[in-house]
Parts: C-alpha cells; structure tokens; sequence
C-alpha cells in the first residue's frame, strides 16, 4: 500500500494523525500547528485540494501532478517548492532506479508528493522516524521536516556510490581480461553515474540557497548547523561522483585502445600468413605461364627446384615475421 501521511504537530511534538485531508486540515484549523502530509501519486481533486487549502502556486502544482522534473528549489511567496530525486541500488540487477519526491515547505505545513512509491516511500519513512524523536528539532517548523527528507535522500546516496564503485573495480578487472561485452558495461554504467550525477550535483547550490537565505527566513542556528552537514556529504557525494565519470571515461579510452592493438595484431597475422602463401603463388605462376623457351621447364630437376624454391621463400619470410613477433 503506497505510504500516506496526515500528521499534525503542536509545539514540535504528533498532536494525531488523521486517515483523510479534510481531517488534517480540521486539526489544522483547530490547533494552529504545522501539517506534514506525505502523498504518494496523488490525483487531480487531492492536488487541487492542497492547492486550494495551502494557497499552492499553480505552476508548482502542475509540475508536481506531472512529474518528470529536475532537482530543483523555487520560491513562491513564503512557499518552497523543491524537487529531489532520491536513489537506490539494486544489487541483483547491478544498476541505479531513480525516484522523485516533490515538496511544498509554508509557515504552517510540509507537503510531500511521492512519484515512485516504492522507491521514495522508505527515504520519507525514514525522515519521519528519525524526526519524530526531535521535538525540539519539529519545533523550528515545516523547514525542519525539509532537512529530514534531504537528510535521508543524501545519507541513501552513500550505498549507491559504494555499489557505483564496486561495478567500476569489476570492469577494471575486466578490461585486461578480454571479456566479452565490457564496452557495453562501461557505457551503460557512465550513463547511470550521468543520471545520478543530474540527480545529485543541483542538492548543492539547493542547500545554498536554503543557507543564504537563512536568516531571513528563521531557520534557527541549528538547523543551519544541520543543513550545511547534509550539503557537506552532498558535496563529497558529488565529488566522488566525478571520479567515477572521469575513470569511467578513461576505462572507455582504454577499451578502444585494446580494441585496436588486438586488431592490428591480428592484421599483422593475416598480412604475414598472405605473404608467406604469396611466394608458392608467385613461383607456380610464372612457371605456369607456359613459354616454349624457359631454361627449367625441361629440366629434369625443375619440378623440384621449384618446390624448394617454394619453401625456401615461405620459410624466409616465417623467419623474418616470427622474428618481427608477427607470428
């Protein structure tokens, strides 16, 4: 079942939890707390529900019904729309899936739109387990639950790097090796570390603006504190990131160098080979032209000359290939 959250919270502290909307924001009005809604796929009458109840700007609306969108963090009078693209490793297939999780942060409520469920679900679950057991956290507002999802989003990063890295030392291996297919890995594993470098890379300056614009918007000394520790991993994340693509493209110059040394050596092969079966050609050619005056053609010994003749060429011409390390 997709995750779904209706919370509202006093004084930083799980005032309910309610199973519809219009409960929430009944609590809402009733206790002027803060609301933490979590949706996963929401449709049109839920979004436009939240639109009309959190005064939602409809263009931050209609990206967050459509989805598809890049990271990002935008402004919209007192409200934050942010997007974030959270990822997971799946060992069994050896790649990267990418999730989306959009976010409308106001004065009084935290609202997150699910893309992928089963994807983003555990890293929204795992903010709100983790922020539950901060009250004094919850109290600072909607821009601590903010620092919880990207938080989770960032920490699920490192299990993705280590899987990035383990892929990229087996094709290392695998580049000397001669296996089949390597080339394909490489290019198939750049294009995941591209993604999750479009993925990753916009949480920094996102984070900056969140920092910047710090004081002006009373985010509190500590969620400063916590915000520029998460942009730090991020900033390592990223970074490591970047090593991978450069190796990556290294690995990728290699293979084609490989590809081409093995091709000239087996040019070298087939041109000492053609060589080598050039010299009986020549010599029965010419004998084989049939001319009524050539000293060897009634020679008795000619038959025999010739095949040494043969020989001898083939066997210079071996000699010198093998000692050219041709053959």
């Amino acid at each position: 079942m997709p995750l779904q959250i209706n919370d509202v919270y006093v004084d930083g502290r799980l005032h309910a939890s309610h199973d519809t909307l219009d409960e929430t924001y009944a609590a809402l009005a009733e206790t002027g707390g803060t609301a933490w809604v979590v949706l996963s796929e929401p449709d049109a009458a839920e979004l436009a529900s939240l639109q009309r109840r959190f005064d939602l700007h409809e263009l931050a609306v209609e990206d967050a019904g459509s989805g598809h969108q890049r990271a990002k963090l935008e402004r919209y009078g007192t409200t934050l729309f942010v997007v974030v693209r959270p990822a997971v490793y799946l060992d069994d297939e050896e790649t990267v899936a990418f999730g989306e999780i959009h976010g409308f942060v106001g004065p009084d409520f935290f609202i997150g739109i699910n893309h992928v469920s089963h994807i983003d679900a555990r890293h929204v679950a795992r903010s709100v387990s983790r922020l539950r057991t901060k009250p004094d956290l919850l109290g600072a507002g909607p821009q601590a639950m903010l620092w919880a999802l990207l938080d989770a989003v960032v920490d699920a990063y490192k299990p993705v790097i280590d899987g990035l890295e383990n892929d990229i030392d087996e094709i290392e291996q695998q580049l000397f090796s001669g296996a089949p297919g390597v080339a394909r890995r490489i290019y198939e594993l750049f294009g995941e570390v591209s993604d999750f470098q479009k993925a990753s890379r916009p949480l920094i300056a996102m984070l900056d603006g969140l920092l910047r614009g710090g004081e002006k918007y009373g985010l509190g000394t500590e969620l400063e504190r916590r915000l520029r520790d998460v942009q730090d991993h991020v900033i390592r994340v990223v970074d490591r990131a970047d090593t991978f693509r450069a190796v990556l493209q290294n690995a990728l110059a290699l293979n084609a160098t490989l590809v081409a040394q093995d091709q000239n050596e087996v040019t070298k092969r087939i041109s000492a080979w053609a060589a080598i079966l050039f010299a009986p050609t020549l010599v029965g050619a010419i004998y084989g032209m049939n001319f009524d005056v050539m000293p060897e053609l009634h020679w008795a010994l000619g038959y025999p000359f010739a095949l040494g003749l043969m020989a001898a060429i083939g066997g210079g011409l071996w000699g010198a290939f093998r000692l050219k390390r041709w053959l």
